[in-house]
């Protein structure tokens, strides 16, 4: 049976499955919830800073960047239409083992960042609403995100539709009273946001690779492969318009805030946006961008939870993890909800945490995901040269392009911190150790995906 069959007209005695209901507007909108449009306007005083008064260089550099590993996902998505993401990938092309190192390190990341994501949200709502404290609102956010989730993708992906585009619109108000500001008060350079005296390649270089951080993410409309309509077609396409879209949202925002902020000289680089819209627009109109953050919160952790939950109930599918545990769908709502409820308990390990913390866990796995995936495509050139062709656009394509990703990646894994570095050393080595035991010393063989669960076009 395909993965796209409607469960209704299934057997009864047949096992729940994944079912292909997203067109490609759900799948963008899946994929730009992630990556929350608000995002840009938190960050925009630290990558400011670090590229002296560029941000909108730091973030088009950015998004050229993590462009060619989102073409490398687009050409893994056509290719492997299913929803293991970097894991199914790696494991086709690159052997099981090579495939379950991968996907463990990839599981780190998505494990943790629904908890990530609710941080964020909770103390977003804690400096709106002060009396409640973070830990009391990061119970709230995992509770309901975990209960919409649990309900089904049908809610899932109304929900989502409807706080992006509120949270896509505040950041729009927010643009529109930078600009009304600026026919008040003319910035003395239009082109000193882009290259000024103090800019320099290092610098730029250094708030790029911070900027990239607010990409992760884009990857994971892969792991709807099995739940999106036409998916050889739909998630490509959807890969590039949310990096495409992301990008340019991220890079006009931080130009306009950088004409309203000309430099990075800031009193406090974390709350510029707030201090910003109360420059441009008041205190209620600041009160109401603060919302923005919050309703892209919320959007956020919803999609992030989601796609979570998909990853862990592939490995479990294959057997990687228990598989009567990680493996189950439920019948009645065709979701995984053990996978999801776990996502949610893991929250509670973020109750203590502070933010700073509780990133530095995440971005190992995702870099070296992106690596992996752009390693990929490579290889399937190679073992594809006759039906693909040698012409130099699919040279360019299979291989300059991923290669160039590799180099992109790998950069960017040296710029972390040593903490999320031994964190993520650490994971590794615990994830082979677990590879060990369960192939008993690679005496017997990894759990294999089955290809006949692909999705057929």
């Amino acid at each position: 049976m395909s993965e796209t069959q409607d469960a209704r007209t299934a057997p009864h005695d047949a096992p729940a499955q994944l079912t292909g209901r997203l067109s490609l507007a759900s799948v963008v909108t899946f994929g730009l919830a992630y990556m929350a449009p608000s995002l840009v306007m938190v960050i925009f005083g630290v990558i400011a800073v670090a590229s002296a008064g560029t941000a909108p260089t730091a973030f088009i550099v950015a998004t050229a960047a993590m462009f060619l590993t989102a073409l490398s996902y687009a050409k893994m998505a056509g290719h492997f239409p299913v929803s293991g993401s970097a894991y199914s990938y790696a494991r086709n092309l690159l052997g099981a083992p090579a495939g379950f190192l991968v996907g463990w390190a990839v599981l780190l990341d998505y494990l943790l960042l629904p908890m990530v994501a609710w941080l964020v949200q909770s103390l977003y709502l804690n400096a709106q609403f002060p009396a409640v404290p973070v830990w009391v609102w990061m119970l709230l956010n995992a509770v309901l995100t975990t209960a919409v989730n649990i309900i089904g993708l049908t809610l899932t992906d109304r929900v989502n539709k409807v706080l992006t585009a509120l949270a896509v619109f505040l950041v729009l108000l927010f643009v529109a009273y930078c600009l009304v500001h600026l026919t008040h008060h003319a910035p003395h350079s239009y082109t000193a946001p882009f290259w000024n005296t103090h800019t320099t390649l290092g610098g730029v270089s250094a708030a790029a690779a911070v900027a990239a951080y607010s990409y992760l993410g884009f990857d994971a409309v892969t792991t709807l492969s099995e739940e999106a309509r036409d998916a050889r077609r739909t998630i490509p396409r959807a890969v590039v318009l949310v990096i495409a879209i992301g990008g340019l949202l991220f890079a006009a925002v931080a130009y306009v805030m950088q004409l309203v902020h000309p430099g990075g000289v800031f009193d406090n680089p974390q709350i510029v946006a707030y201090t910003m819209s109360v420059e441009v627009g008041g205190q209620t109109f600041a009160d109401w961008t603060n919302i923005a953050g919050i309703v892209g919160g919320f959007a956020s952790g919803l999609a992030v939870q989601l796609s979570s939950s998909r990853l862990l109930y592939i490995m479990g599918r294959d057997g990687v993890l228990p598989k009567r545990f990680f493996g189950a769908l439920n019948a009645r709502t065709g979701t995984p909800v053990l996978c999801i409820a776990l996502t949610g308990a893991v929250s509670l390990f973020g109750l203590d945490l502070s933010l700073e913390t509780a990133t530095s866990f995440i971005n190992f796995g995702a870099f070296l995901g992106f690596t992996a995936v752009n390693v990929c495509v490579v290889v399937y050139f190679v073992r594809n040269r006759g039906a693909l062709g040698s012409g130099a656009a699919r040279v360019l394509g299979y291989v300059v392009a991923p290669a160039l990703g590799v180099c992109v990646t790998i950069y960017l894994m040296t710029q972390l911190s040593g903490v999320a570095l031994t964190i993520g050393g650490c994971w590794l080595a615990a994830g082979f150790g677990y590879l060990l035991w369960l192939t008993r010393g690679f005496r017997r063989p990894t759990p294999e995906l089955d290809l006949n669960e692909v999705v057929a076009p």
